[in-house]
């Protein structure tokens, strides 16, 4: 193998797989749609976001809090 040889396989090629590996972490922000930035105005309607679908369709409770019987947390209460 000549020097010529041995630079393309150990230059020219990781060189390519890097080349290859930007450009498609590139594409997208190329070939994207613009975002929205801090100060432009919000052209969409408003949009209420709820972890559980079922959670905005339930009442408010008349009586007050209900104690919670759901254990666990940053004490460690299980």
């Amino acid at each position: 193998m000549n020097i010529v040889e041995t630079i393309l396989v150990f230059v020219g090629i990781p060189l390519a797989i890097y080349g290859v590996c930007a450009l498609a972490t590139l594409r997208s922000k190329l070939a994207g749609s613009p975002r929205y930035r801090p100060g432009q105005p919000w052209e969409y309607p408003p949009m209420w976001w709820s972890a559980h679908p079922d959670g905005v369709a339930q009442p408010a409770a008349a009586e007050g809090p209900s104690p919670s019987k759901d254990r666990g947390g940053a004490r460690g209460n299980w």
